[in-house]
């Protein structure tokens, strides 16, 4: 028989935090207390000494006891629920649901007894209730109305959330396979581009690729807002917010205000524009040059004003987003005055419901509202966006990506500061391609408090990334089962996951993306919960393939055993384009980063060979000739892909154009540009939007996951 847990083993189980797990290469670790307790007390949970461990412990059991309803219910659509409520021994209650739509239900008692209990000095009793199966999907209230005094009246009122139990696939992906593109916005340059590839290179790029190539999709970076003032964070996984977008990927030109300039501020406009293409010449993104440029010339045209219903549909945007929009449109206005991180201010502006933060919203009304503005445009270039695209013949058109966190100093971190933990940072623990683990230096949701929460905040920002799109695509969606969290100023390997509420977060996911009609795709590589790709599965959403990683045991996994709901590709952002990874540039950087944990001639005889066993797959097929060069191989790498079941396939642009270098190589910030490197070809040259365009080896690679070779007839 294996031995009791200790108290602090017991309290980290009921809190769900790991207190063992197994690591990439199959060993059992074990958690160190001192991980275990610092984690905890990122959780609210005292855990410094034995005392405190008991008394916590007793807190939890008696937790539930002390509220009438949990904060919040989430249901399954076609499933009955059995609902506890808790009352004064001996009181009645009743308990019915406000619907969204403005009903009411009425719930019955389930004839089921459970023994009182004592808490607090009180005896306390729980009945049952039933959520009927029947009741419509969507957002309601439990209330609960009780005889005699309510034990919290705070809790008399619950979140329902009633979810699908699959979602339904856009009918595009209903009867046939989906081909699109992958690329990072921000790369692409053409002769409008300011320094940074925004919305109408977007639009140019999703148009081509349907045109020309029968693209489904185009498949884009986070587009996330990042900071208002310089310096701005390069990654695009590491925003201020995930819930609104970066104004730097505003099409200036676009705005139907610039018309309404006058002479003055016209020719102001015209010579900011032409100094922000002249930053497409650079060998760098510079971001803070570009915006710098682009936020003078949006100010000059907002202080142009509004007027009839393009008034009326700002204030109407407004009135809609709510104090969300507003909280962060206060932020930024905060940091044009104060500088960042929000830290540094004085301390009353750190409380975004304080009195001085309220005080300085009403003072600079003016400048919040550019900052409303921003968002409003970025909202209707969006939406045009994905008009043109399925205009031109995509079925899915834009496919947004959901970033794992935010930056732990960013306008989340402040307007949502009591759903986030502190003092710890979310991460990975070590594996094949971060042998040392990695630190994404961002703070986690606090698993209790999004449900005293009932959500809200996860679901309007999955709400607003799905507008206007045709899906989602959810980086490290293994983040809505379990986390990594690192306490502060440990390494990455001395963390310990801490599991979530997945039922509740992959529904709410599931019942918002289907009611906007969008597809969601899990990334779920890397180092995966037994359990994860079994619920995406069940619950219709998509997950993540990508050949380099796919292997069983030493064997290059076979494409007809790939996965029937997956996107699949070659490569991935955190990865060299195809070109560069056949030539081992991925380890050619690691080494000269020292990011090894192996020397380098090992793990280049490694690399080596596994790519040669991949290469004789390809052979073996009769995909690749024995002469053949790297564009070659990279095009039957893509053709292996048209032999697996997956309905979504995706070429990288960088794959496209034949670009070597990565654009990000994770665990590293300043050592290597990530983020920064425009799209380039072969020899490291930028290319723009019209090489793009006449690329030679995009028909080769579209033609190739079509399963046919260019030229040929479909």
């Amino acid at each position: 028989m294996e031995p009791a847990p200790t108290p602090l083993v017991e309290l980290a189980q009921a809190h769900h935090v790991a207190t063992d797990y197994w690591d990439w290469q199959g060993r059992h670790v074990t958690v160190s207390d001192a991980s275990i307790r610092a984690v905890l007390a990122a959780l609210g949970v005292p855990a410094e000494d034995d005392a405190a461990v008991a008394a916590s412990l007793r807190e939890h059991a008696e937790a539930p006891w002390r509220h009438t309803l949990a904060p919040t219910v989430v249901a399954r659509a076609g499933r009955s629920l059995l609902v506890p409520a808790h009352v004064p021994a001996g009181s009645g209650i009743r308990l019915h649901v406000e619907l969204e739509d403005g009903g009411r239900r009425e719930l019955a008692q389930v004839d089921r007894w459970v023994p009182d209990r004592e808490v607090a000095g009180r005896a306390v009793g729980e009945a049952t209730f039933e959520v009927p199966a029947d009741l419509p999907l969507g957002w309601h209230r439990l209330v609960a109305d009780v005889d005699a005094t309510p034990l919290e009246p705070a809790t008399l009122t619950s979140t329902l959330v009633v979810t699908p139990e699959r979602l339904q696939l856009p009918e595009p992906l209903g009867s046939r396979r989906a081909v699109g593109l992958m690329a990072q916005l921000y790369q692409v340059r053409s002769g409008s581009t300011w320094g940074v590839g925004d919305l109408r290179d977007l639009a140019g790029l999703a148009t081509w690729a349907a045109a020309a190539h029968d693209a489904d999709f185009v498949l884009v970076n986070p587009l996330h807002a990042a900071e208002p003032v310089p310096p701005m964070e390069a990654s695009p996984y590491l925003p201020t917010t995930r819930r609104f977008v970066n104004p730097l990927y505003l099409h200036v030109e676009d705005v139907p205000e610039v018309a309404a300039l006058d002479a003055s501020a016209h020719r102001a406009f015209l010579r900011l524009a032409d100094r922000g293409r002249a930053l497409s010449a650079g060998e760098r993104i510079d971001r803070d040059a570009a915006w710098a440029l682009k936020r003078e010339a949006l100010r000059l045209v907002f202080d142009a004003g509004l007027t009839g219903t393009r008034a009326e549909a700002f204030a109407a945007y407004c009135t809609r987003e709510g104090e969300g929009l507003a909280r962060f449109a206060t932020w930024c206005a905060l940091a044009d005055v104060h500088g960042l991180p929000f830290t540094t201010w004085p301390a009353q502006l750190q409380d975004p419901d304080g009195p001085a933060v309220g005080a300085f919203r009403e003072q600079h009304a003016d400048d919040v509202d550019f900052h409303r503005w921003m968002q409003w445009l970025l909202e209707e270039q969006l939406a045009g966006v994905q008009r043109e695209a399925r205009a031109a013949g995509m079925a899915l058109g834009v496919v947004h990506d959901l970033a794992v966190g935010v930056h732990p100093v960013g306008a989340d971190a402040w307007g949502l500061g009591g759903v986030l933990a502190h003092h710890v940072t979310v991460g990975a623990p070590p594996d094949q391609f971060n042998q040392l683990g990695q630190n994404w230096s961002q703070p986690p949701w606090r698993p209790d408090r999004l449900a005293e929460v009932g959500y809200a905040p996860f679901r309007d920002m999955v709400r607003t990334v799905l507008r206007d799109s045709g899906g989602i695509r959810v980086d490290h969606i293994l983040g809505l089962f379990r986390l990594w969290w690192i306490p502060e100023g440990g390494s990455p390997a001395e963390g310990t996951y801490v599991y979530y509420d997945h039922e509740a977060l992959v529904g709410i996911l599931v019942l918002e993306a289907q009611r906007a009609g969008a597809v969601v795709i899990g990334e779920d590589l890397g180092v995966v919960a037994p359990n994860v790709r079994d619920v995406l599965d069940e619950r219709g959403l998509l997950g993540t393939s990508v050949l380099w990683f796919e292997w069983e045991e030493d064997v290059v996994r076979a494409p007809e055993s790939y996965r029937d709901l997956c996107l699949s590709t070659v490569t991935v952002h955190d990865l060299p384009p195809t070109a560069g990874y056949l030539t081992l540039e991925h380890v050619a950087v690691r080494e000269r980063l020292g990011l090894l944990t192996r020397p380098v001639a090992e793990e280049r005889a490694l690399e080596e060979n596994a790519i040669e066993r991949v290469r004789a797959a390809l052979a073996e097929r009769g995909l690749l000739a024995a002469d053949a060069d790297v564009d070659d191989t990279v095009v039957a790498l893509h053709r292996w892909l048209a032999d697996t079941p997956s309905r979504m396939l995706a070429v990288s642009l960088p794959d496209v154009v034949g670009d070597r270098r990565a654009i990000n190589q994770p665990g590293t910030n300043d050592e290597y540009p990530n983020w920064r490197l425009p799209l380039s070809g072969p020899d490291g040259e930028p290319v723009d939007l019209e090489a793009i365009r006449a690329a030679p080896l995009a028909e080769r690679l579209f033609d190739a996951l079509r399963g046919r070779v260019s030229g040929e007839a479909c």
